[in-house]
């Protein structure tokens, strides 16, 4: 079972171990929507961090839970609010469906990654490949043997053809700014396809990509 908390003080929530941290601004500070960012109660800053597959509950019970093996971030979590501990992971409960479950808010079956972190895919041809769950929100089917996507339908693809809605939206909607760092689909991680898509085949960022090998593990996301 994984965690669900909520911090009475910071509006913190969470889903298997996702934590949304609203920060107001500070006294003497202007509203965040004089800067065109606005969120409701003079909030400034929404922080959200996933423990993925952290257990609060014991597995065994004569071997510590996960969280009491981390005993700081548990009086952590039980010390400054509310820990809901009647929240249960997706199945298949790996770390693309988890996160992108806390996402999304809707299960894989309803967000275009039913099975992660790897599936098998069918080719035009009648032959199967190996899919990986990690890529960007738009992108085609990411196949690490083939560059160029076989299916181009965007990854996060609901049963009614669209495009599950993205984390970034009502943020951006309400002018403020976006940013993540090693979250599922929303960075460039495959930066040996998703940079020469974003920057141009011709670009700087795509010659770097291309010279150094090191350079296609990093991972970008902003907005």
């Amino acid at each position: 079972m994984n965690l669900r908390w909520r911090l009475t003080t910071c509006a913190v929530t969470a889903a298997t171990g996702l934590g949304m941290l609203a920060v107001p601004a500070a006294a003497g500070q202007q509203p965040a929507h004089a800067s065109g960012c606005t969120l409701a109660n003079g909030i400034k800053h929404v922080i959200s961090i996933q423990f993925d597959n952290v257990h609060f509950t014991r597995d065994n019970p004569n071997v510590p839970s996960d969280l009491e093996q981390m005993p700081h971030l548990l009086n952590f979590l039980t010390g400054n609010g509310t820990l809901d501990t009647d929240h249960h992971t997706p199945l298949i409960a790996h770390t693309a469906n988890d996160i992108l479950t806390s996402l999304t808010g809707v299960y894989g079956d309803r967000h275009g990654q039913p099975v992660s972190n790897s599936y098998r895919y069918f080719k035009p041809d009648g032959t199967s490949a190996t899919g990986v769950s990690f890529a960007y929100w738009t992108d085609g089917v990411f196949d690490p043997a083939n560059a160029t996507p076989t299916d181009t339908t965007p990854t996060m693809t609901t049963p009614d053809g669209k495009v599950a809605p993205a984390p970034w939206v009502s943020y951006t909607r309400a002018g403020c700014d976006f940013g993540s760092v090693s979250t599922a689909n929303t960075i460039l991680e495959n930066t040996a396809i998703d940079i020469p898509t974003v920057f141009g085949a011709n670009s700087p960022e795509a010659s770097e990509v291309a010279s150094n090998p090191y350079s296609q593990y990093v991972e970008i996301g902003s907005r």
